[in-house]
């Protein structure tokens, strides 16, 4: 069989390049979706046949009765199906040639006079998309939306109900077309807004500090005196313990304060991090860490575990500050979630260490202990040290 030719049309027939036109003209057969197809000018000679799924495509392809050409939006190699058709072609040993179109993110960006190759690029059309974990890097965000659930007003909506409504972004919809349209705002405020099925979204968060080795300086975090913190020196240890790696869930089990939680949210690049906190003043000052901070993608969850662990996806770490008795059940709950899950628990007393070596090993696990003692100098002529309470660490893999 002749090489087929994969050709990017662009956002439309007025942004197709000379080279596709050229592929497109000599073709006998074009093959693609019927929108695509309907786009070209009427007095092109090849035979045009609408398929949507690559397999039908892929058919199309075999039965042309000579050269071919397959079409697809935007740019070959940014987000398209041309993938799939290029790797069963090259299984039945056809030869086959790309010629790319126009991105809609080059679009876009012509449009804002900007460059974009800061930006991140993420797609929301036919796969899995948390919009708060793409903007916690810090860089503009661009989305290929999609259909029901994932076009541009709804992953606006997540946004601002994660704390993100004053997120500035831009809609842009139909580029390229005479019907084009850019709208910008909040999060909140287009979420609330209709736009159309071909529209893209660019959210440009404010730079994040950026992630620093564990064991954020103490007065990092607002407090309150009834709410307990975890310390610097214990966070930095237990952090090390975890070895989060980004896009691994974590559990903060009775997160207090929060500071372990905002460092696990710094550390996994912007996967969810559960926050679960019985206590509701708490559980605000959660929330404020959390703004103040930007740790975007903290899910604060009240209530008492082991309960309200139940229907969390499943961690990749664990650590637990607090227990109020429950310890044994949220071992269980967190193993049960994904028995490979990493976990470290802290303990003042030597009850509590004697509880979480019982509790690990009565579901199997071996247990390993570690105790730190850290002091500090205080401030004036002569510099005395004052011991904390010593804390274990005890720590379980799955």
């Amino acid at each position: 069989m002749e090489q087929v030719t994969l050709v990017g049309l662009g956002a439309s027939a007025a942004t197709l390049t000379a080279e596709g036109e050229k592929a497109l003209r000599a073709a006998a057969r074009i093959v693609g979706a019927r929108r695509l197809l309907d786009a070209l000018p009427p007095d092109y000679t090849a035979q045009r046949v609408a398929a949507a799924r690559y397999e039908d495509v892929l058919a199309a392809v075999l039965a042309s009765p000579g050269p071919c050409a397959a079409l697809y939006s935007g740019d070959t190699g940014f987000y398209s199906g041309a993938a799939g058709l290029l790797e069963r072609l090259a299984q039945n040993g056809i030869p086959a040639k790309v010629v790319p179109g126009i991105s809609s993110v080059q679009l876009l960006a012509a449009r804002l006079g900007r460059p974009w190759q800061d930006w991140k690029l993420v797609s929301a059309h036919g796969t899995g998309c948390d919009p708060v974990a793409a903007v916690c890097g810090g860089r503009p965000v661009f989305f290929l939306t999609g259909g029901k659930g994932t076009g541009p007003a709804d992953l606006c909506a997540r946004l601002a109900q994660a704390g993100l409504e004053d997120l500035p972004v831009t809609v842009g919809e139909n580029l390229g077309c005479p019907d084009e349209a850019l709208t910008s705002g909040t999060a909140g405020e287009l979420a609330k807004r209709a736009f159309g099925p071909l529209a893209v979204l660019l959210a440009q968060p404010a730079p994040r500090a950026a992630a620093r080795t564990p064991g954020w300086p103490d007065g990092t975090f607002t407090r309150a005196e009834a709410i307990p913190m975890t310390k610097q020196a214990i966070r930095a240890q237990a952090l090390a313990q975890l070895a989060l790696r980004p896009g691994e869930t974590a559990w903060d089990v009775g997160a207090g304060t929060g500071s372990v939680s905002l460092e696990l949210a710094f550390a996994n690049g912007g996967a969810p991090v559960y926050a679960v906190e019985c206590l509701p003043e708490a559980c605000a000052l959660i929330e404020e860490n959390r703004r103040r901070l930007g740790g975007w993608n903290i899910r604060v969850v009240e209530g008492k575990a082991p309960e309200a662990l139940a229907g969390l996806p499943a961690p990749d770490a664990v650590f637990i500050g607090g227990t109020r008795g429950q310890l044994e059940p949220i071992l269980a709950a967190a193993w049960q979630a994904n028995p490979d899950a990493r976990v470290c628990i802290t303990a003042v007393t030597v009850e509590t260490l004697a509880a979480a070596v019982a509790g690990i090993t009565a579901l199997g696990r071996k247990a390993q202990v570690t105790q730190i003692g850290a002091a500090h100098t205080g401030e004036g002529k002569i510099h005395l040290l004052r011991a904390e309470n010593p804390i274990f660490l005890i720590t379980a893999h799955g």
